[in-house]
C-alpha cells in the first residue's frame, strides 16, 4: 500500500491509539505531581518533555510493535474497523515506530538509576508483550501481568524528581493491580478473534462470565491495596469491580462499556492529580 504524506499522518494518529495516549501520560502526570514538592519544581521542561514523550511518541511505539507482531491476528479483528487501523507494512511507519521509541533514550543523561530501571522496564514489557520471544499477550495471566507497564511511565516520573525510598511500594502494587484488571477487561472484546487466530489469553481461558469475575476481583484487590494508601482513593477505585459485575449481571455488550473506560480513567485520573494539585498550590 502507498501513502501520501497526509493519508501516512493519519494513519500513524490513530495507529498510536488516541482514545487511550492519557494511559501513559496520566501516570507520568500523577508520577511527578506527587513527586514534586512545589509548583515551581513541577513547572520544569524536563517534566513537560517527559509528559509529551508519553502522551504521543510512546504510545506510537508501544501499539506499533503490538499492530506489526498482530498483522495476522488483526485480520480477523472487527475492533480494527474504524476506531482502531490494521498495521500495514510501509517503510516510512516502520521507521517512524522505531524513532518513536530511540526518541525516550534522550531522558537517559537525566534519570536517576532507579528510573533508569523503571524505564528500562517500560521498555522491555512494551516490546515483550508482543514480541517474541516472551510474547507475553498470547499467555494467560502472564498478559495481565505484564500490562503493570502502563504504571511504570509514573514510576519513571515520580523518582525523577522525588528520592526512590519516598515512592509509596503498595501505591505501585495497588496500581499494577489496577493496569491488570483494565487490560484484561479490555481482552473480552477480542475473544472470538482470539479464538479463531488461535491465540491464548486471559479472556480466552476464562470466557466472558469468569474474566469479568477476574476484573472485579483484580479491580477489588487494587482498592483494598490502595486503602493503606489513601481511604479516599480507594473508595474511587470501587467503582471498577462495580461496574465489572455490573456489566456481567447486566449483560451489557462489553464491546460497548470498552470505549467508555477511557472517559471514566481520565475522570478517576483527573481526581487523583487535582488533589495533589490543591495541596500544592495551597
Amino acid at each position: 500500500m502507498s501513502f501520501r504524506a497526509r493519508d501516512r499522518l493519519v494513519y500513524l494518529f490513530k495507529l498510536s491509539r488516541p482514545r487511550f495516549w492519557f494511559y501513559l501520560a496520566g501516570p507520568v502526570l500523577v508520577g511527578l505531581v506527587y513527586a514534586a514538592g512545589t509548583p515551581q519544581e513541577l513547572l520544569s521542561p524536563f517534566n513537560f518533555a517527559l509528559f509529551l514523550y508519553f502522551l504521543v511518541p510512546a504510545n506510537l511505539f508501544l501499539y506499533g510493535v503490538n499492530d506489526y507482531f498482530d498483522a495476522d491476528i488483526d485480520e480477523q479483528n472487527p475492533k480494527k474497523e474504524g476506531k482502531e487501523v490494521r498495521y500495514t507494512d510501509d517503510r516510512v511507519v516502520a521507521a517512524v515506530v522505531v524513532a518513536s521509541g530511540v526518541a525516550g533514550l534522550a531522558f537517559v543523561p537525566f534519570l536517576s538509576p532507579t528510573a533508569l530501571v523503571a524505564l528500562g522496564v517500560f521498555y522491555l514489557l512494551a516490546v515483550e508483550y508482543s514480541a517474541p520471544p516472551a510474547r507475553f499477550k498470547t499467555t494467560p495471566f502472564a498478559d495481565s501481568f505484564s500490562n503493570g507497564l502502563y504504571i511504570v511511565p509514573g514510576v519513571v516520573g515520580f523518582v525523577a524528581l522525588a528520592p526512590a525510598e519516598a515512592l509509596p511500594p503498595l501505591a505501585v502494587v495497588g496500581a499494577w493491580l489496577w493496569a491488570m484488571g483494565m487490560h484484561t477487561f479490555s481482552a473480552v472484546p477480542d475473544i472470538e478473534p482470539d479464538r479463531t487466530a488461535g491465540v491464548e489469553t486471559t479472556a480466552t481461558y476464562l470466557g466472558k462470565g469468569r474474566t469479568l469475575v477476574y476484573c472485579a476481583v483484580v479491580w477489588g484487590a487494587s482498592a483494598a491495596v490502595f486503602a493503606t494508601v489513601s481511604l479516599p482513593f480507594a473508595a474511587l477505585l470501587l467503582v471498577y469491580p462495580a461496574l465489572a459485575l455490573g456489566v456481567a449481571y447486566a449483560e451489557t455488550d462489553v464491546d460497548r462499556a470498552y470505549w467508555y473506560f477511557p472517559l471514566l480513567n481520565t475522570g478517576v485520573g483527573a481526581v487523583v492529580t487535582l488533589t495533589r494539585l490543591w495541596e500544592l498550590v495551597y
